[in-house]
């Protein structure tokens, strides 16, 4: 008996776009997914395909209020994650960052659940430090516009830390950075999908600044394997997960128009306010302890990326 309650796994934010990737690895894997999502920024066409299947089950749920179910191990996702999703509410991004983790670390305490947090580079704030490692504390403006999100994840990293203290849960956090492909939403906010869909729709394509602003891009496919390693490891420190090669913001743009349609004009606009100029991690831990590195390129990734929009637009 005790071997079927292991299999299973409950996803908060399931139906969104990390979180249905995750949801289809782990049922190709033979494992059991109860799929928590409010549908505020997930959707049910995500997943789509695996409705129906045997071992996954779907329930329309807030984190913000608690629930019981017996479960092996929690991946909480569930926030939305992109400044023009977050920002939207930002009241009810703090509440459902601080109380949904609340929620389900007490679910975590009480059926003895492994616990993964899907925390951000976004701790890191404005960082001082370049490329950022998990040991670099961050600077982050606790009242500025991104704060909600930014101070958000860092209370759930807070949060985790004091359960595994106080209450010996089984905790691991996941630094996340830029994640892009399949399933990403058409009005993410998200630079990629934002050029994506410009070029697509032979727009011009917005670059806030003046695009030496740095990211760096890790395809989905690589964020999950990553995701699914740490849980499988015995590693509980913060760690990030994310591609080590830097892009500013311009060259991913000629990337993207040189893939789609080279014909396309820039359209230069004022930087947001508290929108960091450099974000790269330090992989150091994650392939040290987590045998983790990306192995798909930014071109492989956003052809694939573009394509799955091209059919979904």
């Amino acid at each position: 008996m005790r071997n079927e309650i292991k299999k299973k796994n409950l996803i908060t934010g399931g139906a969104g776009f990390i979180g249905s990737h995750l949801t289809k690895d782990l049922l190709n894997k033979g494992e059991e997914v109860i799929c928590l999502d409010n549908f505020f920024t997930g959707t049910k066409k995500n997943l789509e395909e695996i409705k129906n299947h045997k071992n996954f089950v779907l329930i329309r749920h807030d984190v913000n209020e608690p629930i019981e179910l017996e479960i092996d191990k929690i991946w909480h996702l569930a926030c939305p994650a992109s400044p023009i999703h977050y920002q939207k509410d930002p009241i009810k991004t703090s509440k459902t960052i601080f109380l949904g983790t609340y929620n389900m670390l007490n679910l975590a305490k009480k059926v003895g659940a492994k616990f993964l947090l899907a925390s951000t580079s976004e701790v890191y704030g404005e960082p001082e430090e370049h490329p950022q490692a998990e040991s670099y504390k961050g600077a982050v403006n606790p009242i500025g516009i991104r704060s909600c999100y930014e101070e958000g994840k860092r209370i759930a990293e807070t949060l985790c830390a004091d359960f595994q203290r106080m209450h010996d849960v089984d905790i691991r956090i996941i630094r996340i950075f830029n994640t892009y492909g399949p399933n990403m939403r058409p009005d993410d906010g998200r630079v990629i999908s934002n050029f994506i869909i410009q070029a697509l729709r032979n727009e011009k394509i917005t670059i806030y600044g003046d695009g030496y602003q740095t990211r760096s891009f890790c395809y989905v496919d690589d964020l999950i394997e990553g995701m699914i390693n740490l849980m499988d490891s015995d590693y509980q420190n913060p760690i990030n997960i994310g591609s080590p090669e830097e892009f500013s913001i311009k060259k991913l743009a000629f990337l993207i128009k040189d893939l789609i349609n080279p014909s396309l004009k820039f359209d230069y606009r004022k930087l947001p306010i508290d929108d960091p100029k450099r974000r790269n991690p330090s992989i150091k831990l994650a392939k040290e302890f987590l045998d983790w590195e990306p192995k798909i390129k930014l071109k492989d990734g956003l052809i694939k990326t573009i394509n799955w929009f091209k059919k979904n637009l």
